[in-house]
């Protein structure tokens, strides 16, 4: 690629947009996730007996069984999510941006 095309799509402002949303968007999910997974991890270092109880008298399952499950759905959950925003708003702004750095 040459550089005064480069230069042109870095100058873009459909670009500037993209990735400060696409950038914006992937932190905020990212800090959901550690914030999920290390309240996880946190609770099992400082109240493991919280996650330890059962679910009902006599059940062989914890509360930390679907808390766990939950944990692992929701890292799941978030990349859909990414997904389906990329999909839907950054690749429009992707096509965009190519079509007109060559000029179409």
């Amino acid at each position: 690629m040459k550089q005064e095309m480069v230069d042109r799509i870095k100058n873009d402002p459909d670009f500037i947009h993209l990735v400060k949303t696409r950038s914006k968007f992937a932190w905020i999910l990212t800090i959901v996730m550690l914030v999920i997974y290390f309240g996880f991890v946190l609770t099992i270092a400082f109240d493991p007996s919280l996650l330890g109880t059962p679910l009902s008298e006599g059940s062989v399952t914890t509360v930390g069984i679907p808390i766990g499950v939950g944990v692992i759905v929701s890292a799941f959950a978030l990349t859909g999510m990414y997904v389906r925003r990329a999909n839907r708003e950054f690749d429009e702004l992707t096509a965009k941006i190519k079509a007109k750095a060559k000029g179409e």
